[in-house]
């Protein structure tokens, strides 16, 4: 099979499409005939170096993938081969196969593009864990209908499905982008509040914007500084989702602000939680919200697919910012 390798941490063109051995399959495990790959910004900190895959997953990056069923093992209950899917991976998304544990997979509604599903799985994980699953990772975190999300970067690929989801549960939606085609992007997704981060203040049009309420769930992807500011644009019994540091710079903030808001601040990553808890995300994905997939209410945003052979691009392209939901690579 064909997969792309790091062939030396450093910039895009570490990217090396090349020929590895099949990958042995377990009792439960599936294995994918991949139609796309998801691109995320983990697997740009993975080009880099600085975030290697887990123990046991493929050296190569890939956080989920979406194709055809070929072969299962021999405990498999839930999937037959041909069956359409997407799955959830700790890595090895970016090669013609994968190989995960039927707990991580998912069903692709005959709705959804093949291609497309690949956008599904990583970023309604994230989204669902950190946002509406009660007690994960903090009790009654769950955002509830009528309550205030901001969501940090809008129209990224996590944005984007933010927006929707909270949408669909009947939430305000307050956030921020650089532009104002990435601000239309997001109105036209249902958001609200729409603030351009380049040119306002986002805590003092939030507040402005809820009768200086603030937020009940911020959702953060920048980190560093925006730490502090968005204590201040919290709510009283709000909760801060922290999922990446994209600033790069150190966090401070003063806890009495927090305490002063009986306010939560929490951090947490997808790929390196035990089998069991994301195991138990994607049921709860399946069971609460799959629905809006297959009716179509929700649906992926597709930035631009790229070949294998221009993963380079497909990273440069994310590295770059300018997207507007997810990019894919395509065998």
């Amino acid at each position: 099979m064909r997969a792309i390798l790091i062939s030396t941490p450093g910039g895009p063109d570490a990217l090396t499409l090349t020929t590895v051995p099949e990958l042995p399959i377990g009792p439960r495990d599936i294995r994918i005939a991949v139609a796309a790959a998801g691109v995320n910004r983990a697997d740009v900190a993975q080009r880099l170096g600085n975030y290697p895959a887990p123990a046991g997953a493929p050296e190569w990056p890939g956080l989920e993938v979406s194709g055809t069923v070929t072969e299962i093992g021999p405990e498999v209950t839930r999937f037959r081969t041909g069956d359409r899917v997407c799955a959830l991976l700790a890595g090895g998304g970016y090669a013609t196969e994968a190989v995960v544990h039927e707990d991580l997979v998912l069903p692709v509604p005959d709705s959804v593009d093949l291609i497309d599903a690949a956008a599904l799985p990583e970023t309604l994980a994230t989204v669902w864990s950190n946002v509406f699953m009660s007690g994960a990772p903090i009790a009654g975190a769950g955002l509830r209908a009528g309550e205030t999300l901001l969501v940090h970067g809008g129209s990224s690929g996590i944005g984007t499905t933010a927006i929707q989801l909270a949408h669909l549960a009947g939430a305000r939606i307050a956030v921020t982008a650089g532009t104002s085609e990435k601000l239309e992007a997001c109105r036209s997704l249902g958001a609200d509040i729409l603030i351009n981060y380049r040119e306002q203040d986002f805590v003092a049009e939030l507040k402005a914007a809820t009768e200086d309420q603030g937020a009940d769930v911020i959702l953060d992807m920048v980190g560093g500084a925006y730490a502090a500011r968005n204590i201040a644009a919290l709510a009283t019994d709000g909760r801060i989702m922290v999922i990446a540091n994209q600033s790069g710079e150190k966090t401070a903030f003063n806890p009495f602000f927090l305490m002063q808001k009986r306010g939560h601040y929490s951090g947490t990553t997808l790929r390196s939680r035990p089998h069991a808890e994301k195991a138990a995300i994607i049921a709860g994905l399946h069971e609460d919200a799959w629905g809006w997939v297959q009716s179509g209410r929700y649906r992926p945003i597709i930035d631009s697919r790229f070949s294998f052979e221009d993963a380079a691009a497909a990273h440069r392209r994310m590295e770059s910012s300018e997207h507007i939901g997810k990019i894919l690579l395509v065998p």
